[in-house]
């Protein structure tokens, strides 16, 4: 995968009906190991799926596990890490595009490692709208309570002097 460091690559969103969600337009890969998919992007389209479209306000690196169902966006602000994180399923990465499916819940993290669940209104439409199989359900609720885990215990990406480095890293290749 060295081949690909530094290579722009576009994020697909899904839902769990298959309909594109949310597209982000250039991030560039930083890493690939077994766990996880680095990317970052600066300023970066993000294309919604009703044709609407905004740019990202803060830098982010971005964290996409292979094999948990979640990922973590470490968003930088004035030197300040916040993080945002989806429920969703592993990642998978063709020619096309890095590709997830969202499963709506989301768990918003300060500085200070607080956090807050979002979009629980959300989840519980889609489930029943989408009819979330059972399995999926059971996964789900186990990858939130791992996420938090990881969290509490400042496990990959959680950690500041972690990310800061990735963005540097990302800085230094874009030059």
């Amino acid at each position: 995968m060295d081949k690909n460091i530094g290579k722009k690559i576009v994020i697909h969103s899904y839902k769990h009906d298959k309909s594109l969600h949310r597209m982000w337009k250039n991030a560039m890969i930083l890493d690939e190991n077994e766990e996880y998919i680095v990317v970052a992007n600066k300023r970066t389209k993000v294309v919604e799926s009703t044709g609407r479209f905004w740019y990202t306000r803060e830098p982010s690196v971005a964290f996409f596990f292979k094999n948990h169902w979640y990922n973590v966006i470490a968003i930088i602000k004035k030197g300040i890490v916040n993080y945002y994180c989806n429920v969703g399923s592993p990642v998978l990465v063709d020619d096309e595009a890095l590709k997830y499916i969202d499963y709506d819940l989301d768990l918003k993290v300060n500085s200070d490692f607080s956090y807050k669940i979002l979009d629980i209104y959300e989840y519980k439409m889609h489930q029943e709208i989408m009819s979330y199989p059972e399995d999926i359900k059971q996964i789900l609720a186990k990858e939130m309570l791992h996420l938090k885990k990881r969290i509490d215990e400042r496990g990959i990406p959680f950690n500041q002097d972690f990310v800061l480095g990735w963005y540097n890293k990302f800085l230094s290749i874009k030059e």
